[in-house]
C-alpha cells in the first residue's frame, strides 16, 4: 500500500525527472510547483507520522540525497538531445529500486513488531573485536549485555560473536537511537532488533470426509487424511515395499515449536528427546506438527505418517516458543542452533510473523549453519494471505517456504503466497487431522500443518540419501511437485512417490 510518505516522495522524483527533461519554460510552471507541493506533502507526512525525532531526521536525509543526486544526474542530461528517453529509463529504475527497497518499508515504525523487552538488540562483533570496546555506549545508556548464541562448531560460524543486548525501561521508545550508535562503532558488524515472535496462528478445521481404506495400515485415524489421497500414500509405501528401498540411516526431524507431548502413544516409539524442556507441550500446537511429520504408523492408533515399519524417521523437539505460542528471534536461533548440533536432518519451523526489517542476518546465519551441519530448514509461509517475503523467519535466505492448499488444490484463503521466496512448495493445510497432547486427535487448519508434511517428505529422502543439500530437495520437489489451482502463488504441491524416486 502506497502512503501519503511514499506517495509524495513518487510525486516529487517524477516531477524533478520532468523538470529537467522538459524544456525548463513549461517545466518550471509546471513540474516545479508539482514538486514544491510533493515536498510540502511530504513534510507534513514526517510530521504527523509516529516515529523517534532522530529516526525521521536519517529518513530525511536519506530521501533528499538520493533525490539530489539524481537531480545533478538529471541537470547534465538537459542538454543532450538524447537525455529526454535515456533520463526517463534512468529514473524510472531508480524510483523502483529505491521505493522498493527504502521508502517502501520506512513506515509505519518498528513499534508494529513487539520486541523482547528482557534484550531489545542482536548485536554482531567485528571478527578480533570484544565487547569490552562498547563500554562508553553500554554506560551512557544503562545498556546490560549476554552472549546470545553458543553454536558447538564455531568454525562454521560467526554466531558466537553474537550478543543480546538489554535496554531499560522501555526499550522499544529507545531502539533506534541505541541501534544508530551501535550501527556506527567500528566494533560492530551489525545489529537488528530482537523481535516478538509467535506461533502461526491456527483454527480448529471440520473434519474430512472419511476416505476408504486402501493404505495397508491399520491406524484408524487414516480414514480422515483426506491429504493422503492427494499425495498417493498408498502408491509410496507400494514402492518402498515393493523395492525394499531401506534407508542410509534413520533421519531426525526437529519440531521447533510449543514442545511436544513425548509420551503420546502415537509417538512415543518413534520419538527421541535431546531436551527435557522440550518433551511436554501445554499448547498442543508443537504435538499437532509432530503427529503430521512423524506419527507412528501401523500400531492401531491415531494416525501415520511416511511408510508402513517407521523405519526412516525419527522425532525429536525444542521448545522455542512458550505455552502461549510466544518466543523471541533469539529464542528461535538458539533452537536451530540446538537441533542442528543435535544431529537434525530436518528442522521444521511452524512458526513466524511480519517483520520490521528487511534484513535479519542473524536468523541468515542461523540457517547456514544448518544447513553447514547438513539439515534442511522448513518453514511456514503464515497465515495472513499476504506475501511471504514480509513474513520472518521464511524469508530468510536458504529456507524452504510452505504454503497451504486444501483438498481441491485451491490456495487456503488464510496462506501467504510464495512467489517472492526462492525455495517455495505447497502441501496440505487445511482439515488436518493430527495428534494433540494426552492422547488426543484434532483437526486444524494452517500453513503450520502443510509444514510438517513437507518436513516429513524431507527427512524421508534425507534417509534414503543423507547428503541431499536443500537446493537439491528444493528442485527435487518442485520438480516431482503436481500444479495447484494457482502454482505461482503456491508452489507446486508435493508428490512424495515422485519425489523419492528422483533421487540418486
Amino acid at each position: 500500500m502506497i502512503t501519503v510518505y511514499g506517495l509524495s516522495f513518487i510525486v516529487a522524483f517524477v516531477a524533478l525527472a520532468l523538470w529537467f527533461a522538459l524544456k525548463r519554460e513549461l517545466a518550471e510552471k509546471y513540474f516545479g510547483n508539482l514538486m514544491f507541493l510533493a515536498l510540502i506533502l511530504y513534510a507534513a507526512s514526517m510530521v504527523t507520522v509516529s516515529a523517534p525525532t532522530v529516526y525521521k531526521f536519517q529518513t530525511v536525509f536519506r530521501d533528499m540525497l538520493f533525490l539530489g543526486v539524481f537531480g545533478a544526474i538529471f541537470s547534465r542530461l538537459a542538454g543532450w538531445s538524447k537525455g529526454f528517453w535515456l533520463g526517463m529509463i534512468l529514473s524510472l529504475v531508480a524510483l523502483f529500486w529505491f521505493y522498493r527497497q527504502f521508502v517502501s518499508t520506512t513506515f509505519p515504525y518498528h513499534t508494529s513488531i513487539p520486541l523482547d523487552t528482557k534484550g531489545e538488540i542482536l548485536l554482531e562483533l567485528k571478527k578480533g573485536h570484544r565487547i569490552i570496546e562498547l563500554k562508553n555506549i553500554f554506560e551512557r545508556n544503562n545498556l546490560t549485555f549476554n552472549q546470545a548464541f553458543q553454536p558447538q562448531h564455531k568454525e562454521f560460524t560467526e554466531l558466537d560473536n553474537y550478543y543480546v543486548v538489554d535496554i531499560p525501561g522501555d526499550g522499544s521508545k529507545k531502539v533506534v537511537k541505541i541501534l544508530h550508535r551501535l550501527q556506527h562503532s567500528w566494533a560492530v558488524s551489525w545489529a537488528e532488533e530482537n523481535e516478538l515472535i509467535q506461533v502461526e496462528p491456527f483454527k480448529t478445521g471440520n473434519l474430512p470426509a472419511r476416505l476408504p481404506s486402501k493404505f495397508g495400515i491399520n491406524d484408524p485415524g487414516v480414514v480422515n487424511l483426506w491429504a493422503f489421497e492427494r499425495m498417493q500414500m498408498d502408491k509410496l509405501y507400494d514402492y518402498l515395499d515393493q523395492n525394499r528401498v531401506q534407508p542410509v540411516r534413520k533421519a531426525l526431524i526437529a519440531i521447533l515449536d510449543t514442545g511436544v507431548d513425548k509420551n503420546h502413544e502415537d509417538i512415543k516409539s518413534n520419538f527421541k528427546s535431546i531436551d527435557a524442556a522440550s518433551d511436554s507441550d501445554l499448547k498442543g500446537h508443537g504435538t499437532h506438527c509432530a503427529g503430521i511429520a512423524g506419527a507412528v504408523s501401523n500400531n492401531g492408533v491415531g494416525v501415520a505418517s511416511y511408510s508402513r515399519d517407521n523405519r526412516f524417521t525419527t522425532l525429536t523437539s525444542v521448545k522455542v516458543l512458550g505455552d502461549q505460542g510466544y518466543g523471541t528471534q533469539q529464542g528461535i536461533i538458539s533452537g536451530i542452533i540446538k537441533a542442528a548440533d543435535a544431529g537434525a536432518d530436518v528442522i521444521s519451523m511452524s512458526l513466524g510473523g511480519p517483520s520490521n526489517q528487511t534484513r535479519q542476518r542473524a536468523y541468515d546465519k542461523a540457517v547456514k549453519y544448518a544447513n553447514k551441519l547438513g539439515a534442511i530448514v522448513v518453514v511456514a509461509a503464515g497465515n495472513s494471505n499476504r506475501n511471504a517475503s514480509d513474513f520472518s523467519p521464511v524469508n530468510s535466505k536458504g529456507v524452504i517456504g510452505v504454503s497451504a492448499v486444501d483438498s481441491d488444490l485451491n490456495r487456503a484463503e488464510f496462506s501467504n503466497y510464495v512467489q517472492d521466496l526462492p525455495l517455495g512448495v505447497a502441501a496440505p493445510g487445511v482439515g488436518i487431522y493430527s495428534t494433540i497432547p494426552n492422547n488426543r486427535y484434532e483437526t486444524y487448519n494452517g500453513t503450520s500443518m502443510a509444514t510438517p508434511y513437507v518436513a516429513g517428505l524431507l527427512g524421508l529422502m534425507k534417509s534414503i540419501k543423507p547428503g541431499l543439500t536443500t537446493e537439491e530437495a528444493y528442485k527435487i520437489l518442485n520438480e516431482s511437485g503436481m500444479d495447484t489451482r494457482n502454482s505461482k502463488l503456491t508452489g507446486k504441491f508435493i508428490q512424495p512417490l515422485d519425489a523419492v524416486k528422483r533421487l540418486k
